[in-house]
């Protein structure tokens, strides 16, 4: 049975759309920091008194969606250029986003950071195996 290789862009466009709720979130913690009475100046060169903590969780938490999902994008891009995705590039892209949907709940609610590395180390083994499943396919046209 043949895989759709279009499938291969669902998952992505779920960690778009969590980069997005995360931007969201990010500029309600910046509104509220300012709110309650945060100098607004802050943010011109970001000197000064750092951000509440909320604030900055929120900043640090975006910030992260430009880090290791930067692999994932390469490595759903590079299946769909070379014909190479399949049921298990599929499972594990889609585990990477569900350990990174779980690590970002975490980070965004009650931010325990052992519940929090744990869906992180989860999510770079599911990105490990994407990328040794990825290896295989290139090593096998070579």
């Amino acid at each position: 049975m043949s895989t759709n290789p279009t499938l291969i862009f669902l998952p992505m466009l779920a960690v778009v759309a969590l980069t997005f709720v995360a931007f969201l979130r990010m500029a309600a913690a910046r509104g509220a920091a300012v709110k309650a009475g945060h100098d607004p100046a802050y943010y011109r060169a970001h000197l000064g008194e750092p951000e509440p903590e909320g604030a900055r969780a929120a900043v640090r938490h975006y910030d992260n969606l430009f880090e290791l999902p930067t692999l994932f994008y390469a490595a759903c891009i590079t299946a769909f250029s070379l014909a190479a995705v399949g049921r298990w590039t599929l499972i594990f892209a889609w585990g990477y986003v569900a350990a990174r949907v779980v690590q970002s709940l975490v980070h965004m609610t009650y931010n325990n950071p052992a519940h929090r590395g744990g869906a992180f180390v989860l999510g770079i083994v599911f990105m490990l195996a994407l990328w040794l499943n990825l290896a295989i396919s290139i090593f096998a046209r070579v």
